[in-house]
């Protein structure tokens, strides 16, 4: 299991325009597994750009809109990423993806809106519940490569890269997207609808995930974690993973809801020959803090996570 090393800068200086936090975060060894943003629906909205700061609250689009998709996405506790391609095509309309992250039954559908406008026809509440809105369902996964640039240096700076490799081997599964969570492990991607993340992605790196995806397969190299989880849970399902060597997409299943009790997450897998796994996971910070995004205004702990216990039950 990946040990970080502690780090960051001085206490009480504030970052240089020439930092770079995810060059900072590699040289400290950061952990990566358990770092995927836990979120169990996406909704991403074609817009070609340029996006702002907060992709919902500076960009481009009409005031009310952008007010209104916050409303309700918050309500139906759907995230909404910004997507466009990374070279442009001719197609009329607005593209949207519904991703539901399911850890045993993850799907998405597809739909061409005549203008962003429609997007608030669109049934969040179902979404948010993991019941279909209604669109097109699509059976190949969809690539999202963060390259919000706006938001943060590294996202472009290491996200371009890989969005032009990915597009060029996979041009209709790739796209580039808004902030994704953790700056630090740019160059991101997001692979939907199993909700994978990675990070520290670089042009070669990535089409080999997308290979590995397509047939089947988890990259554990550059795993940040499934979104369908809680963090800890997503290290947990690391660890049996990496105990029994099984990277299949569907090698694993919840086999209980996790709980979490005073501080400890514990979760139990159930393997595909049916034995299954209790996992306790504790969460820790290096002693040291450090600037964990490009335009940090101070320095915060370093998480981590270990295993407390692990065993397979008779």
């Amino acid at each position: 299991m990946p040990t970080p090393r502690a780090g960051g800068a001085a206490r009480g200086r504030r970052v240089s325009g020439s930092f770079r936090c995810s060059l900072a975060a590699q040289e400290r060894g950061d952990q990566t597994i358990g770092t995927a943003t836990h979120v169990r629906a996406f909704l991403l909205v074609e817009h070609p750009g340029p996006w702002g700061q907060s992709a919902l609250r500076d960009t481009a689009l009409p005031g009310n809109l952008l007010a209104a998709l916050r409303r309700r996405s918050s309500s139906a506790k759907v995230r909404i990423l910004l997507t466009r391609r990374h070279q442009q095509r001719g197609q009329e309309g607005v593209r949207v993806w519904a991703a539901c992250t399911d850890p045993v039954r993850p799907w998405l559908e597809t739909t061409v809106l005549e203008d962003h406008h429609e997007v608030l026809d669109l049934d969040l509440e179902a979404l948010g519940r993991g019941d279909t809105p209604g669109l097109a369902a699509h059976t190949e996964p969809v690539f999202g490569v963060c390259t919000h640039g706006r938001h943060d240096a590294c996202c472009a700076e290491r996200g371009r890269p890989v969005a032009r490799a990915l597009t060029k081997a996979y041009p209709d599964h790739t796209w580039e997207v808004s902030h994704l969570g953790g700056d630090r492990w740019a160059g991101n991607m997001l692979v939907l609808p199993h909700g994978l993340g990675y990070g520290w992605t670089d042009p070669e790196s990535a089409v080999a995930v997308a290979e590995a995806h397509l047939a089947g397969r988890m990259t554990p190299d550059r795993l940040r974690g499934r979104a369908g989880y809680p963090m800890s849970v997503q290290f947990a399902e690391f660890a049996v993973r990496e105990e029994l060597g099984e990277w299949g997409l569907d090698a694993l299943r919840p086999a209980r809801p996790w709980e979490q009790v005073e501080g400890r997450w514990r979760a139990w897998f159930e393997t595909p020959g049916g034995l299954t796994w209790e996992v306790e996971v504790v969460r820790t910070t290096d002693d040291l803090a450090a600037y964990l995004t490009c335009s940090a205004r101070a320095e915060n702990p370093v998480p981590r996570f270990q295993v407390a216990a692990m065993r397979p039950l008779p």
